[in-house]
């Protein structure tokens, strides 16, 4: 029936009626993507492509607005960082607020406090790794504000006249990795879209549609992103922005025609 003609002017005369009525709006949905192929790929397709890999992983200080203290966020995207316009805890969990052994205040989940920072703990001298200034609940930490890590995301946000770079709330964050606070890149995460959405904030995209950083990128413009996770990370440890690095194993989806690693995309 859909090739009828009936019906295909009926569908046409609907679409008209809701364009009349102010109702129609252009968005964005985020989809496994290969840019490669230039093609987003359906579930049963990104189903068949699945592999272990190691991959880097970089947790990153986040500068709060108006005190020495820094946000800990875990990312297993560095390349993603560049978009990043927000942060996320899970209102329910409780956090803390810590002084930690390399100097540093930070705020991250109180149950991976130890796994997070045990390291800094100095056993010859009996250091302890933080010392515990206060806990709260995750929501009391929303809406505070951060500094940008990069200036290409502010500028995109600036020209969308849209609030960004603050802490936001939401139930999928969990505590089973990272710190418990999620860094978001609407554009490379469906929840990452929904959160941003949910609040308002900023779309940022600075990802062409062969998987290659914009010219706003300055330090890494077209070169593919997965291949600069290496010198964003160095990037952060140069301007104090990086608290640690490590390889992470976990299963990624890859196309099933060319074997590349599909990307999150907003078609």
């Amino acid at each position: 029936i859909t090739y009828d003609n009936n019906f295909i002017e009926s569908v046409w005369w609907a679409l008209k009626q809701i364009w009349d009525k102010k109702l129609l709006y252009k968005g964005f949905k985020i989809v496994p993507y290969c840019p490669r192929c230039g093609t987003p790929l359906s579930a049963q397709e990104v189903a068949q492509g699945y592999k272990d890999v190691k991959e880097r992983s970089a947790i990153v200080r986040f500068k709060a607005v108006g005190e020495e203290a820094y946000f800990l966020a875990w990312t297993t995207t560095p390349w993603t960082l560049p978009s990043n316009i927000g942060l996320c805890v899970n209102p329910e969990e409780t956090y803390a607020k810590v002084e930690a052994a390399d100097g540093y205040v930070y705020y991250m989940a109180e149950a991976l406090l130890d796994t997070v920072l045990g390291k800094l703990a100095d056993e010859e001298s009996g250091k302890p790794a933080y010392k515990v200034l206060e806990t709260f609940k995750g929501k009391e930490l929303e809406y505070k504000e951060y500094e940008p890590l990069y200036d290409c995301a502010a500028k995109v946000a600036e020209k969308q006249h849209k609030k960004a770079f603050y802490v936001t709330c939401d139930g999928y964050v969990t505590l089973t990795d990272g710190t418990g606070i999620v860094h978001i890149a609407p554009a490379y995460g469906e929840d990452d879209s929904l959160v941003a959405k949910q609040n308002g904030i900023a779309f940022v995209n600075l990802v062409d549609k062969s998987g290659k950083f914009v010219p706003e990128v300055e330090p890494w413009a077209g070169r593919f992103v997965r291949d600069c996770n290496e010198d964003i990370c160095k990037w952060l440890a140069e301007h104090g922005k990086l608290f640690a690095k490590e390889k992470h194993l976990h299963s990624y989806p890859h196309c099933w025609r060319c074997d590349t690693p599909l990307l999150y995309y907003p078609k």
